[in-house]
């Protein structure tokens, strides 16, 4: 058995309590269990700052991609047009995704550790008027970078587009207002920033734009749409439901509210990563983005040096309880460490001191 946490973008180290949920089997037919998803579907809306009125919860079997997939094939039609807005490897598997669905689209792409720009995108908009929705992964894993909501959210509003965000790894751990954003369709995860672990994921869909998609669907379990209207009954399910882990995430949202609620737990997060970005910068490992850029969730490092060998300091730090993540970038040599899931201070500072303590007596 292990006995090592997991410093990576989720599945990520959950409670012992967490775990515990999973003990019991629940059958998805019983009133109780139902009752766990529609509480789930309220209390996301409250931490989106949404209201039942204007907006719904859908819970979708299957990992993060399986649910932007169901948004992608459910909320854009065969006469829609996509812009998809990219800088890292989660924006590229949307385009993927276009391709495979046979979505109309175009790709607006800036490097990896760069935003993208307004004026650009704006023009692009304007230049192309079939363009009827936009897409864009808030905090992209590949490399941590946060990128600008607000921009992106006030240009569809200007443009009168259908705005579609991946939040699959920020919401949860810091504060996005969907209402006030006006965002049609937020996408996240059960393992990411509310700490539950893998099996489904959600999309919190303003109800007039997902009224409008039936029929669009080129999937049928995937049918975002069909899901919504199911589920909006009394809780039920379409098809077999992943009960251990829905019942494991109603758990880590009560622990979440216990923790402080999302502000609380952003300011665990970002504090982790200011200290891990020091305390590597000490020993000449350097961030791959730029400080005003970087998200609180996950920090993509660079290589100290040519001779730096990845697998053997990935050995080192596992065989001192930690699993870090490899980087994803082509062009450059990085690793990633990811600040989120129950890890505090005291974890940071001991993976510092066996980073410390590799830098100076291996990798001399």
């Amino acid at each position: 058995m292990n006995t090592y946490k997991l410093l990576t973008p989720g599945p990520l180290t959950t409670t012992s309590t967490v775990k515990r949920e999973m003990l019991l089997d629940r059958c998805t037919w019983e009133q109780d269990y139902k009752e766990i998803t529609q509480k789930i579907r309220s209390k996301l809306l409250e931490f989106a700052y949404a209201t039942k009125e204007e907006y719904t919860t859908v819970l979708m079997q299957g990992s993060g991609s399986f649910v932007v997939e169901s948004v992608l094939t459910t909320a854009i039609s065969r006469d829609d047009k996509v812009l998809i807005v990219t800088n890292g490897a989660y924006g590229e598997r949307i385009v993927k995704m276009a391709q495979y669905i046979g979505l109309n689209y175009v790709v607006y792409s800036v490097a990896y550790n760069d935003y993208p720009k307004e004026d650009e995108i704006r023009r692009i908009l304007e230049d192309d008027q079939e363009i009827t929705h936009i897409v864009m992964v808030h905090c992209e894993t590949t490399t941590g970078i946060l990128n600008p909501i607000e921009m992106i959210s006030n240009l569809s509003k200007e443009q009168g587009k259908t705005l579609i965000i991946d939040a699959m790894s920020s919401f949860g751990g810091m504060e996005i207002n969907v209402t006030e954003l006006e965002i049609d369709y937020l996408i996240s995860s059960a393992n990411k920033c509310i700490q539950g672990v893998p099996g489904f994921g959600f999309v919190i869909a303003k109800l007039e734009k997902l009224v409008v998609c039936e029929g669009n669907a080129r999937s049928l379990s995937l049918d975002l749409y069909d899901q919504w209207k199911e589920m909006d009954q009394n809780g039920k399910w379409r098809y077999t439901s992943p009960t251990h882990v829905v019942a494991a995430f109603a758990k880590a949202l009560e622990e979440l509210v216990e923790e402080g609620g999302i502000p609380a737990r952003f300011s665990r997060y970002q504090h982790n990563n200011r200290l891990l970005r020091e305390r590597f910068k000490q020993v000449n490992i350097h961030a791959y983005i730029s400080v005003e850029k970087q998200s609180p969730i996950i920090t993509t490092f660079l290589f100290p040096n040519e001779q730096f060998d990845f697998e053997a300091f990935y050995s080192f730090i596992k065989d001192r309880g930690y699993v870090i993540y490899p980087g994803k970038l082509t062009d450059v040599d990085t690793f990633r460490i990811g600040n989120i899931g129950e890890i505090y201070e005291e974890d940071i500072e001991e993976l510092c001191v066996g980073v410390e303590e590799y830098m100076k007596v291996v990798a001399k």
